[in-house]
């Protein structure tokens, strides 16, 4: 739910904001891209120069900076666009009060004035503070605004007293937001299962037999069901992409029977299962153990023998699973699809033909015709594969999750 988030963090003057710096590594290591904002006073208690380096960006505290004579400002208008998600905590009762009334005398207040984004913020305070009815009017008021609040905690505060009020642990704040951002995500809850790439079965050590396939479409559909709030299981034969999405477990095969094995292994708990890798048919019947060297005449011969069909296999193992299986034509295309749809027991598959212009290996785009069960036929024009991707989730959600 993070991965790929640009979030502004909003710092404020509180004892808390030391956890700022455990909670900048896990936003960071969730996969987001972090800028912070901080108030004068929340530099007595955490170094600036710590949160630029964890964040890997500057930290702003001023509307103008004075650097080697030179003067320059802070662009709050900016900062708020740059922003998907503003998270202020430690939002103190102080920061709170401000934020509830506008009151914009400071750079963080107004970056939160100017943001368009969804706003979080976690509060921090000693207990009577939290309790203190001013204090309950600023949580109204901002959540009446549209703001999320996370919770504060219970616990030992800093003035010895033990109670409501101190801010929420930094991994809590993570499990918060990406619950949050989750619900009412279509594919929330679900875990999917996606192969995509070429396998390659070797001949000798240094030889092998394989395909052009790049495995960008794979990818691309993973990352769209990560963003949909799946859990993702993406296994991918050779292919020089990766994938940093915390919600994407990529597991690597190099030979039809490593992806036949690694798909078995996961099948019976996943609700949708893609096929989009390009999965040889035919592999060696015998795999030199040394080099193959050039023979007098100029000729050799290879022995081929059938791969196991991973896509029939599941095919006929499916109970609730909704499977989807890929159809790459270069004649008598929607026979030959309709007939794979049908011979493999699928609930649906694309089709894309060498024929057509932009579709196939190689290139960044794809042009698809989605066929169900029913054999109703939904046709897409050339498509960057990001937005393919888009569109193939589209049809499987209308049929699975309707």
């Amino acid at each position: 739910m993070l991965s790929g988030k640009n979030i502004l963090l909003g710092v404020t003057g509180g004892i808390a904001a030391y956890k700022t710096t455990f909670l900048t590594r896990l936003l960071i290591k969730a996969g987001a891209n972090v800028k912070i904002v901080m108030t004068s006073s929340a530099s007595s208690f955490v170094a600036p120069l710590t949160l630029s380096t964890l964040s890997k960006n500057p930290v702003s505290q001023d509307f103008i900076n004075e650097e080697d004579g030179s003067l320059s400002w802070n662009n709050h208008v900016e900062l708020g666009l740059w922003a998907d998600i503003m998270l202020v905590a430690p939002a103190t009762a102080n920061t709170l009060s401000k934020m509830a009334n506008g009151t914009c005398d400071n750079l963080l207040i107004a970056t939160y004035l100017s943001a368009k984004c969804p706003v979080y913020f976690a509060p921090a305070m000693d207990l009577d503070m939290y309790k203190h009815a001013s204090t309950k009017k600023s949580l109204d008021a901002l959540e009446s605004y549209g703001n999320v609040m996370i919770p504060a905690e219970s616990g030992e505060l800093a003035s010895g007293l033990h109670g409501e009020g101190r801010m929420a642990e930094p991994e809590n704040i993570i499990t918060f937001l990406q619950d949050h951002l989750s619900t009412g995500m279509p594919l929330q809850g679900e875990t999917v299962l996606i192969t995509a790439g070429p396998t390659y079965e070797p001949l000798d050590p240094v030889r092998f037999l394989g395909n052009r396939s790049s495995g960008t479409m794979g990818f691309a559909l993973a990352t769209v069901a990560a963003e949909l709030g799946a859990k993702v299981i993406l296994v991918s034969g050779p292919t020089a992409l990766d994938s940093d999405h915390t919600s994407i477990e990529l597991i690597r095969v190099g030979t039809a029977q490593e992806m036949y094995e690694a798909v078995h292994e996961h099948f019976s708990k996943v609700s949708v299962a893609i096929s989009a890798a390009a999965v040889a048919d035919y592999r060696p019947k015998v795999i030199s153990e040394q080099k193959i060297k050039k023979t007098s005449d100029g000729d050799i011969h290879l022995e081929l023998e059938r791969t196991q069909d991973i896509l029939a296999s599941l095919g006929k193992g499916k109970e609730q699973q909704f499977l989807v299986g890929f159809a790459m034509e270069t004649e008598n295309e929607l026979e030959n699809a309709k007939g794979k749809l049908k011979r493999k027991n699928l609930d649906a598959i694309v089709l894309n033909s060498l024929n057509d212009k932009g579709a196939g290996f190689g290139s960044g785009t794809n042009k698809v015709s989605f066929i169900d069960k029913n054999l109703q036929v939904t046709a897409f024009d050339v498509k960057m594969k990001a937005e393919v991707a888009q569109d193939i989730w589209t049809e499987i959600i209308k049929r699975k999750y309707a």
